[in-house]
């Protein structure tokens, strides 16, 4: 019997799929069959293209949208998502449970013991039950907003099952089944197209796809572990966390064990050592919490990870294979890495014939020679790396290894710096540097150029369109048309924006230039200390040093910047481009902030954070990214982060946004 009224009727097809989506994905025992479901999603689909007007964004119709997006937006956690600590065998455990036990001064603790999923951490914000965002991790404190590739997974619920709390931040982990992995990897080779890794790239390369029709075709999973910021709820232990998640209708891995102590969290985790291959997913270790929520605040967290959670990683699988040659590699910031070459061989689930050799250093430290036989293993189960040269082996034809002088990607001559183990290309002008040279230019705390992402990077290095940051300010509409998916308008606001940067003032210039070491309190140091780049230029390193925000490493790294052939062009170019070089009075409103070291934390209602940074730095003061001794004020807005803390501890100042803004002057 069913309604005759179609709100009523599709409110009830909403309800009934939600419960089989739950049945399905949650409890593991579906009800009914895919042919079954499939015709009650027809239905609900039918009724709503009759009456659009009753589509909801939490209808099931609705987790695949029509168009791809241009790209992400950026995303502020209301708690950060913090990195864990890793063990890597039993007796860290125990040193980890010793620690604990010291710090709260509790004879026995409790902890929650789970599998360590292989795959991508996001944060799904419901309001009153129902999705409204979905993000990545990113740096911690912001992420991607993926809510449009979230909204494909099927396991994710749109709307939580009541009662629903006011609003919760719910943490989870989302991989690619193997099968999926398999599936996916077979149509790139017909394709043609270079193929994933493993899982957990494939995983991460989908929920880059700007098109979630394509996310949707890759049959993504997804299991909840935390929950971040709540409102209208409260839990006690990590396991009642767990159980609330599943009641929502959200995935919870059933592989998981309360323990008393750490004895039997230890035993939990080795018998899974061997077990963990039959999953459908891939894990790399297991995952301890502290199982007391009051007892998780008492132990708070570092700058970098909680104190009552930590990692336990499952010994890495090895291998014996020759190697064949060495290869020079050129990262993104200049460095060269070498890799060995290898006859491939199957390593903890993949075929390896690559695998990282770190630096030349490490290279004469295992004593590693081309032609060697030599043992290899997965760090974390992700990375290749040689461990050893089975030395027995040898022939006596192997030949030593010495990295290049010059770069092989652009023949530049390369520097070592004789207190670090890293050979790097300084040239602006390698290409295997410049895309994201690019990105790091364009970005919103350097030249401010939108629209200049990592796709139009890609575009604009492999059509041969800019061979350097300088070309950018030569580009003209008619080239940039010929990129794909670029319009006339499109093309036309990308020279609008980089025309603007001209004007966007020496320090942005000075961190977009990507100058080791110059981070962008550094670049603001540099342009009140000097005022134009001709000037820091001409300076040496004892001058460079003469302000305090300057110490040898960085001087080191600035006078090598600009002493670069290759850099000095680019340099000109700039300059016959209008770019900026000096710091301008209109670049500073006054000095009310003058001697302030500020850090923004939270979430500001009337600015955007790069906004109130740019107010601090207009009104002569520096913006911070941590909170150290140095720092002289926070800016605390809704939902502070750890930082907020940490300022308490150090007693710094704390105020909130408006009283900021009373002091530099903005009006109301």
């Amino acid at each position: 019997m069913t309604s005759s009224h179609p709100r009523e009727e599709i409110e009830r097809l909403r309800k009934l799929i939600l419960h089989h989506d739950r049945k399905y994905y949650v409890d593991a025992s579906p009800e009914i069959s895919d042919s079954e479901y499939d015709r009650l999603y027809r239905q609900l689909r039918d009724l709503e293209q009759k009456h659009p007007e009753l589509i909801t964004p939490d209808s099931p119709t609705q987790r695949v949208s029509g168009e791809p997006l241009k790209s992400f937006a950026v995303v502020r956690h209301r708690v950060p998502m913090q990195s864990l600590d890793n063990t890597y065998s039993a007796d860290e455990l125990r040193e980890f449970d010793a620690r604990i036990k010291r710090f709260v001064s509790e004879p026995q603790v409790a902890y929650l013991v789970e599998l360590k999923f292989d795959g991508v951490s996001v944060s799904l914000t419901y309001e009153n039950g129902r999705l409204v965002q979905g993000a990545t991790r990113g740096d911690g404190e912001q992420g991607d907003d993926i809510t449009a590739n979230l909204k494909t997974i099927r396991g994710i619920p749109l709307r939580l099952a009541p009662p629903a709390p006011k609003l919760v931040e719910v943490r989870g982990e989302v991989y690619m089944p193997r099968k999926a992995f398999e599936a996916l990897n077979r149509e790139k080779k017909k394709a043609g197209e270079p193929l994933f890794a493993n899982p957990r790239n494939g995983t991460a390369g989908t929920l880059k796809q700007l098109d979630p029709r394509v996310v949707a075709q890759r049959n993504l999973a997804i299991f909840c572990y935390g929950v971040g910021a709540l409102e209208g709820a409260h839990f006690s232990t990590q396991m009642e966390t767990l159980k609330r998640l599943s009641v929502w209708g959200l995935p919870v891995n059933p592989h998981h064990r309360c323990c008393a102590d750490i004895d039997e969290a230890i035993q939990f985790c080795d018998s899974w050592e061997s077990k963990r291959k039959k999953l459908e997913v891939e894990t790399d270790g297991m995952v301890v919490k502290v199982d007391d929520l009051a007892l998780q605040r008492r132990l708070g967290s570092t700058s970098k990870a909680p104190r009552y959670m930590i990692a336990y990683k499952f010994p890495a699988e090895r291998a014996v294979t020759r190697l064949r040659e060495i290869e020079v590699n050129v990262g993104r910031t200049g460095t060269l890495t070498p890799v060995a070459c290898l006859e491939p061989v199957f390593l903890a689930g993949t075929t390896v014939s690559r695998a990282s050799l770190h630096n030349e250093d490490e290279i004469q430290r295992k004593e590693i020679r081309v032609g060697d036989w030599v043992v290899i293993e997965k760090a974390g189960e992700i990375i290749p790396q040689v461990v050893e040269v089975v030395k027995s082996r040898r022939t006596g034809h192997e030949k030593i290894f010495h990295m290049p002088e010059r770069c092989p990607a652009c023949g530049s001559r390369v520097t070592r710096d004789p207190e670090e183990v890293a050979v790097r290309c300084g040239s602006l002008r390698c290409p295997a540097q410049l895309k994201e040279g690019l990105i790091h230019f364009a970005q919103r705390t350097a030249m401010d150029i939108e629209g200049l992402g990592d796709a139009l990077a890609e575009q604009l290095v492999d059509h041969r369109l800019v061979q350097d940051v300088g070309d950018l300010y030569f580009l003209t509409q008619e080239r940039l048309l010929e990129l794909e998916r670029m319009g006339k308008k499109s093309a036309d606001n990308l020279l609008q924006a980089i025309q603007a940067s001209q004007e966007k003032g020496l320090a942005r210039l000075i961190f977009g230039l990507g100058i080791r070491h110059v981070g962008s309190a550094g670049a603001e140091a540099l342009a009140r200390h000097f005022g134009s780049l001709d000037k820091i230029e001409r300076a040496g390193p004892e001058t460079l040093m003469g302000q305090s925000d300057v110490g040898p490493v960085m001087a080191a790294s600035i006078h090598d910047f600009f002493r670069s052939p290759e850099n000095r062009k680019v340099l000109e170019k700039l300059r016959k481009a209008g770019v900026g070089f000096e710091e301008r009075k209109g670049n500073r409103l006054s000095r009310r902030m003058e001697g302030q070291v500020v850090v923004f934390t939270g979430e500001l209602r009337r600015c955007s954070r790069p906004e109130a940074e740019d107010l601090v730095r207009v009104h002569g003061g520096a913006a911070g990214s941590a909170v150290t001794r140095k720092t002289t004020l926070v800016v605390a807005g809704e939902t502070p982060g750890s930082k907020y803390e940490k300022a308490k501890a150090l007693s710094v100042r704390i105020i909130d946004e408006d009283e900021f803004l009373k002091m530099i002057g903005a009006k109301e």
